[in-house]
């Protein structure tokens, strides 16, 4: 599979957000976990992609099927809601 610069920008910084899951990455770009530390390793300076799989190595926040929560995330109520790519007012 061909990963144009802009879906590689996007699976990175996927791939550092902390409730992303690998799940959710292969979904949208097809790319199992393996093939995104691949990437990782692949695009990234070495000393960050030793600190990014430190950061994400057994944190339950990646996979699904570690996840405590059901369905969705914490929202704060102060947080804004997002409507067709535009931010209402409150």
């Amino acid at each position: 599979m061909q990963l144009d610069s802009i879906a590689i920008d996007r699976i990175i910084e996927m791939a550092w957000e902390d409730r992303t899951t690998f799940e959710a990455i292969q979904f949208q770009f097809g790319l199992k976990e393996q093939d995104v530390i691949d990437l990782m390793r692949k695009e990234m300076k070495l000393k960050s992609f030793k600190m990014w799989r430190a950061r994400v190595q057994g944190r339950k926040t990646k996979h699904d099927k570690l996840r405590v929560f059901e369905k969705g995330r914490f929202k704060c109520s102060r947080q804004r809601t997002i409507t067709n790519n535009s931010i209402s007012k409150r």
